[in-house]
């Protein structure tokens, strides 16, 4: 069993590194195949929804895809459920947003894809709940992993270490490792020193970097009549921002910019960074609006991507999912969707009759399922000026396919059969494929770019003043 996971009758014990969504959606899939699953955190697990220390990102925006609620309906039934009673906002795109892109506000038609907009910590509270409720999976917080036991041939546990007792590490020994510690996961160096060869890493790094503020809307209906506001930055308009909802009638809002013109941290200066984008509609807001929060920063947004899937001298019994295998500039909102996607390849993969679950067979699986959000946030950022790494590079076959999505997206804004069809992919339940449609490609190659609103739409087209700026509401 010189490469299997073990996992076809059940393994023994199998540990989670990392008590994040990741983490625990793949201990709520392994507790089908082992006889015990547990799931080292090096935090201590909150008693509600706050956030803590080990998510440095979790006071920031956040967004769950269509494809990831799929996916975690799968996975946990009922929890997006849950999410709506909790008052976790729900976005119907494009309608429900005032957003705009490359030069274009979009058309506020009928949705046809939808997202929540929830704080993170009440998501991850309500999986952890789910999760550990389920008597074969224990979680030991307060405790680090610092290394894995075994070696070039197999993984047989890790060694852990508890916070802050001023001891030695301990042994923990399993026969299956799932490293889900994130994006600053150890594992190359783990693997490193028990001889065995650690992942390709794939790099591209914009420089972006933003800060984020809760507020209450101050404005008493006078700048939208929208549930959120968007401005997505492009190579030719790096500054990015944003107002969406979450619960309790507040908003979460984002301003991002790039290396050497990061936005601030000081109230007053957050405000009037805003000005830097195309519109002032966002700036208006703030003046009228109510701040709750300090500012807060956060610049690690790089894309990295670690090649588990390619062959290499790597231990079999080891296995890495979420952050820890691909993590995305946190921009583009795939993060939580790519998470529970992962748990569902994982399943799919331990379970698959056909199949013996070879740790490189399960692994090239778990990177399949974070391809398509790769393939978009590489490829948009890839463009930005000043992105570095070893992945910025493109190829020539890519040229012609750069030629057509440009295509798409300056139609996207205003045509409903390219939107949906682009919307359905950025949500991550179409592939890429569904780009090139004949419905879609006749649009993308024949028609015309379509007008779009001149100003910030003020209402859902088909309502009475349809058009212009009315104003952000709470949700």
């Amino acid at each position: 069993m010189a490469d299997q996971l073990g996992t076809r009758r059940g393994a023994r014990h199998a540990v989670v590194i990392g008590g994040s969504i990741a983490g625990l959606l793949a201990a709520r899939v392994l507790a089908e195949h082992a006889e015990r699953v547990t799931v080292v955190e090096r935090d201590r697990f909150p008693e509600g929804p706050e956030p803590r220390a080990g998510v440095p990102q979790a006071r920031h925006t956040h967004v769950l895809l269509e494809g990831g609620q799929l996916a975690l309906e799968q996975l946990l039934p009922g929890v997006v459920d849950e999410l709506d009673e909790q008052g976790a906002p729900r976005l119907g795109m494009p309608r429900d947003m005032v957003q705009w892109q490359g030069g274009r506000w979009f058309r506020r038609t009928a949705s046809t894809a939808y997202l929540y907009t929830g704080a993170r910590p009440r998501l991850e509270h309500l999986v952890r709940r789910r999760v550990l409720a389920d008597p074969r999976i224990t979680a030991v917080e307060n405790t680090d992993a610092v290394g894995l036991l075994g070696d070039a041939a197999r993984v047989r546990g890790v060694l852990v270490r508890e916070r802050g007792a001023g001891g030695g590490s301990r042994p923990l020994e399993a026969d299956l490792v799932v490293d889900a510690s994130g994006r600053g996961s150890q594992a190359p160096q783990w693997l490193a020193a028990i001889g065995a060869e650690p992942a390709h890493e794939e790099t591209i790094d914009t420089g972006l970097a933003y800060a984020t503020r809760v507020y209450r809307d101050g404005s008493d209906g006078g700048l939208a009549d929208c549930l959120g506001l968007y401005v997505i930055p492009n190579a030719r308009q790096p500054y990015g921002g944003g107002a969406l909802p979450i619960e309790g009638g507040r908003f979460l809002v984002t301003l991002s910019g790039l290396r050497g013109d990061e936005p601030p941290t000081d109230g007053d200066a957050f405000t009037e960074y805003a000005k830097r984008l195309p519109h002032p509609i966002l700036h208006d807001w703030l003046t009228r609006a109510h701040p709750e929060s300090t500012v807060r920063s956060f610049r690690r947004t790089a894309n990295v991507r670690r090649r588990y899937d390619r062959p290499g001298r790597r231990p079999a019994g080891f296995l890495a999912t979420g952050d820890a295998l691909c993590t995305f500039n946190p921009i583009y909102g795939q993060g939580m969707a790519v998470a529970a996607l992962g748990a569902v390849a994982l399943r799919d993969a331990l379970a698959d009759p056909r199949r013996t679950p070879t740790t490189l067979r399960v692994q090239r699986a778990l990177c399949r399922a974070s391809r398509q959000a790769w393939d978009i946030s590489a490829g948009s950022d890839r463009t930005m000026p000043g992105a570095v790494g070893n992945a910025t590079a493109s190829r020539p076959l890519d040229r012609p396919a750069a030629w057509y999505l440009d295509r798409v997206q300056a139609r996207y804004t205003g045509d409903p059969d390219v939107g949906r069809a682009f919307r359905s992919v950025l949500m991550l339940t179409s592939p890429l494929s569904a780009l090139f449609a004949p419905r879609v490609a006749r649009a993308v190659l024949l028609r015309p770019v379509p007008a779009t609103p001149a100003e910030p739409p003020l209402r859902p087209e088909g309502e009475e003043g349809g058009t212009g700026l009315t104003a952000l509401r709470g949700a």
